[in-house]
């Protein structure tokens, strides 16, 4: 029997939407419980949908952004959507609360503040916008991971 191997077909450019794929969402209420809750959610999907070597990323990705959320807003819910292509994960986590976030550097002694930093070296590409008027603002951290791709011939 004669083996033919293709080479993978080529990987997303980095950032880049998922142009196919599934998209799911969970609302969570901003409680102490949510951080679990959306990291279990992820990190399901990941697996049901053939991304297990995301999971961990992922899931200290979710902590960090919808812990943030609980610890450092008022807004009553969560939104967490997933956009699942075959070789890239992007999430989204909104809030209704669109303040700024954090971006400096925390002190050699801090106890908190190095949430968003982790989240820059794990995922391939991250960000936030704020999106809305007036009253009704909301601001959205997301960021993207990749699964790597196949070396031939492993």
């Amino acid at each position: 029997m004669t083996v033919v191997a293709t080479p993978p077909p080529p990987a997303p450019p980095l950032g880049a939407l998922p142009r196919r794929g599934d998209r799911y969402r969970v609302v969570a209420p901003n409680n102490a419980h949510a951080p679990k809750l959306v990291r279990d959610f992820v990190a399901t999907l990941l697996r049901l949908t053939g991304h297990p070597g995301l999971v961990d990323d992922a899931r200290l990705c979710v902590s960090e952004v919808v812990g943030n959320v609980y610890c450092h807003t008022r807004s009553r819910l969560i939104r967490v959507d997933v956009a699942i292509a075959p070789h890239q994960v992007r999430v989204h986590v909104t809030d209704d609360q669109p303040d700024p976030l954090p971006l400096s550097a925390p002190g050699p002694g801090a106890e908190s503040g190095r949430g968003l930093l982790i989240v820059d070296r794990v995922a391939v590409r991250w960000g936030a916008t704020v999106q809305g008027r007036g009253t009704r603002q909301t601001k959205t951290v997301w960021f993207v991971l990749t699964a790597p791709v196949p070396e031939p011939g492993l």
